[in-house]
C-alpha cells in the first residue's frame, strides 16, 4: 500500500529543476554561493559570495523575495517554491546587486488518504461543475462551459434547483465562494469575476483579476479569499476590494502541483482538486505545503457513463455533519464522504 500511495503522489508531482543561474557582475565578477539551489523547508541557508578577484566588499546585506535575511538562516517561516535572493554589496566606494534564484521544497511526505462513501445524492448531469460550496446549511454550484454557465442554489438531496441565473454567453463560469452574504464567482479567461447577493443573487459588482492570469478555484477562511489561475500558485485577496495581497505556491517534497482547481477550506487547511487528477490535495495555507493526498478515482465509475463525462471536481464541506461532498463535471450523481487517514 504505501508503494502505492507513493506511486499515486508522483503522479501529481511535476519535478522542476530548471533554477536560474547565478546573476554574476561581468566586471566584478561577484556572485551568490547559494550552496544547494534546491533547498527543503528547515534547511539552512549558507550564503557566501564568490569573490575571485579577492575585491575588497565592506558590507554584504542578503534579502529573500525582498525581506532581510541572515547568510545562514533556517528556512522555517518562509513559504515554498521559486525565491530569488539578492545580495547588495558595497565593493570599495561602488553599490553592487546579485541576485540567484532558489527552489524552497516541503519537509514531509504527504499522508494518503481513503474515504468512505455515507451518502449518494442526484446531480444535474448537464452541470459542467466548477465551484461547490455550503453556506448557512445550503448547497450553492457554479458551472461552466460557454453558453451554459450559470450559478444555482441546489437541494442537495433531490438535486432541484432552488434558484438558478445564467451567465452572459461570453462568459465561462468557474469557482466560486460565499463570505459574509456575499457569492464570489469567477469566470476562466475574461480576467473578470463577479459579487452577488447570496439571498436574492442580485450582481452587486464584478472585479477584474490582478497577476493571476485566469480563474479556476476560489475558496475562504473566513476573511481572505484564497484563489486558483491553473498553475501551482494560490493568490490572497482581500474581499472588500478584491485587491491580490500575494501568493502561496503549492509543493510537495518532490515538486511543484500545478493545475489547481477547485478548491474549499476546511479546518484550517486548502483542500484542492487537481484538474486531470481526480483527486485532492490537502495544502497548508501558511507555507503552500502539501500535507496529504486523496485519490478519487474509483468514484467516477460510479457514476452514469457517457460521451460528455469529465473530471471530478467540486468539493463542499458540510460542518455540521463534518462529511465532504464531490462531484465532477457532468456527473449524475454527488457523494457525501468522510476521510480516513493511512
Amino acid at each position: 500500500m504505501r508503494h502505492y500511495n507513493y506511486l499515486f503522489l508522483l503522479a501529481f508531482s511535476f519535478l522542476l529543476f530548471q533554477c536560474g543561474d547565478t546573476n554574476a557582475s561581468k566586471q566584478s565578477g561577484l556572485s551568490i554561493n547559494v550552496g544547494a539551489q534546491s533547498l527543503m523547508l528547515g534547511d539552512t541557508l549558507n550564503l557566501s559570495i564568490n569573490n575571485p578577484k579577492n575585491l575588497e566588499i565592506s558590507s554584504v546585506n542578503y534579502q529573500l523575495n525582498g525581506k532581510p535575511i541572515k547568510e545562514n538562516a533556517i528556512l522555517n517561516a518562509v513559504t515554498l517554491g521559486e525565491k530569488n535572493i539578492t545580495a547588495e554589496l558595497m565593493v570599495g566606494d561602488k553599490k553592487e546587486t546579485l541576485s540567484q534564484s532558489i527552489q524552497i521544497f516541503n519537509n514531509i511526505i504527504p499522508s494518503y488518504y481513503t474515504y468512505e462513501v455515507v451518502n449518494v445524492y442526484p446531480h444535474d448531469m448537464t452541470s459542467y461543475t466548477q465551484g461547490l460550496e455550503f453556506y448557512k446549511g445550503e448547497l450553492y454550484e457554479s458551472t461552466g462551459q460557454r453558453t451554459e454557465s450559470k450559478l444555482r442554489k441546489v437541494n442537495f438531496e433531490t438535486g432541484e434547483v432552488l434558484k438558478n441565473i445564467n451567465l452572459d454567453d461570453s462568459y465561462f463560469g468557474e469557482g466560486l465562494t460565499i463570505l459574509n452574504d456575499k457569492i464570489y464567482q469567477l469566470t476562466w479567461q475574461a480576467r473578470r469575476g463577479f459579487v452577488y447577493d447570496v439571498n436574492t443573487f442580485e450582481r452587486l459588482s464584478t472585479f477584474n483579476y490582478g497577476t493571476s492570469k485566469e480563474g479556476w478555484g476560489i475558496c475562504n477562511d473566513g476573511n481572505t479569499l484564497y484563489k486558483s489561475d491553473g498553475t501551482e500558485k494560490i493568490y490572497l485577496l482581500n474581499p472588500d476590494n478584491l485587491n491580490e495581497k500575494g501568493h502561496i505556491e503549492v509543493y510537495t517534497e518532490k515538486g511543484k502541483i500545478p493545475n489547481l482547481n477547485e478548491m474549499e477550506w476546511i479546518n484550517g487547511k486548502i483542500y484542492a482538486n487537481i484538474y486531470q487528477r481526480n483527486g485532492v490535495v490537502i495544502i497548508n495555507p501558511k507555507t503552500g505545503g502539501v500535507e496529504g493526498v486523496i485519490d478519487f478515482k474509483p468514484l467516477r465509475k460510479l457514476v452514469t457513463q457517457h460521451p460528455e463525462l469529465d473530471v471530478l471536481n467540486g468539493i463542499a464541506y458540510h460542518p455540521e455533519r463534518n462529511t465532504i461532498f464531490v462531484t465532477g463535471k457532468n456527473w449524475d450523481k454527488l457523494f457525501e464522504v468522510k476521510l480516513q487517514k493511512k
